[in-house]
């Protein structure tokens, strides 16, 4: 926008001082005219943060990854995101993981979270600010367990972790999927979601994503995501569907976004024009292909419609016809919105 401005008679290219507010103001008028406009640095750390995830060495115990390290994040990221204390005493996080650890180590997990705390602190995902060393080796149990009952240090999420994941829904999506993909195999994780208050469709949402603009990187990024989350065999899908309403959340917003705040039924005769109470359009997301009948819950098979279309293509008469026309549309947006990404 700066250096358009110098095109205009008698004017000059405008610098970032001429802006006012940032998000509030330039970028957000930016995003209305149809730009994309992408937080480089935020990237910068999302994409850190799952390589810090993605590194973590775990132990091994019966049938898999030990789910010390993996129970303690979730825990941490549901603290991020209901907004409480990023630091607590180590009465406290001890009690809380001891818990969670016992009722959720599925692998014979000792209930001991010195160890998993100690192995994320060497990971530079777990922060003791009155220690400034890195704490104890996360190696064998006897001297994490000394080193904790002898400091009981406070402790918590490193800053950077938990600010990301406290305000960036897309965050949250990517490290929750990256655990659950190379911890949880074969194991039902429905239940550690719900008491981390990971489960419902919010935990991977920011607010205002519906009218936030429509970012083709964000898109193929967070479908990537919703992706490793997906059962690898199909055909075993209701026996897994502990992870449903993790992924719709997540895949309902991008078809949302991806609909630009227009019904994408190409027969609609007009929508509302009135918004929500959030100033979000009066949309609804529907599966084309019903999810009971082997439909995958993702945005390629997901479209937005006014409630009117919406009915028409639940209850109308002619509803197979118009499922047929849907699920070309949907796989012709998500495709153009992959090719937006690879491009841009």
């Amino acid at each position: 926008m700066g250096v358009a401005h110098r095109f205009l008679p008698g004017q000059q290219a405008l610098s970032p001082d001429d802006f006012s507010g940032g998000q509030e103001h330039a970028v957000k008028r930016l995003r209305e005219l149809g730009f994309t406009v992408v937080d480089v640095r935020e990237r910068r750390r999302l994409e850190g943060l799952r390589d810090r995830v993605a590194r973590l060495e775990v132990s091994h115990a019966s049938g898999g990854p030990a789910l010390h390290q993996p129970i303690t994040l979730l825990w941490a990221i549901g603290r991020a995101r209901r907004g409480e204390e990023r630091l607590l005493p180590w009465t406290e996080t001890e009690r809380e993981l001891r818990r969670l650890i016992e009722r959720h180590g599925a692998r014979g997990e000792r209930p001991h979270p010195d160890h998993p705390i100690a192995g994320l602190t060497r990971a530079g995902l777990w922060e003791l600010p009155e220690h400034p060393a890195e704490g104890p080796n996360a190696h064998g149990d006897a001297g994490p367990h000394r080193w904790f009952a002898e400091h009981r240090p406070v402790s918590g999420l490193a800053r950077d972790a938990h600010d990301l994941l406290r305000d960036s829904g897309e965050a949250r999506l990517t490290v929750i999927a990256a655990l659950l993909d190379s911890s949880f195999d074969g194991l039902d994780p429905e239940p550690l979601l719900k008491e981390t208050g990971l489960y419902d469709e919010g935990a991977t949402g920011d607010p205002g994503d519906a009218t936030a603009g429509f970012d083709p990187l964000r898109y193929a990024e967070q479908c990537a995501a919703i992706e490793r989350l997906e059962p690898r065999d199909h055909g075993r899908r209701v026996e897994r569907t502990w992870n449903a309403p993790l992924r719709s959340g997540a895949a309902r917003r991008l078809a949302l976004a991806r609909a630009n705040g227009r019904c994408r039924n190409p027969r609609c005769t007009g929508q509302p024009d009135d918004v929500t109470d959030h100033g979000e359009p009066l949309l609804e997301v529907d599966h084309v292909a019903d999810l009971a009948l082997g439909g995958r819950d993702h945005p390629g098979q997901m479209i937005a419609l006014c409630p009117n279309c919406h009915a028409l293509k639940t209850r109308g008469s002619r509803r197979e016809e118009l499922r047929r026309v849907l699920l070309a549309v949907a796989a012709d947006d998500h495709a153009r919105a992959l090719a937006a990404a690879s491009t841009g």
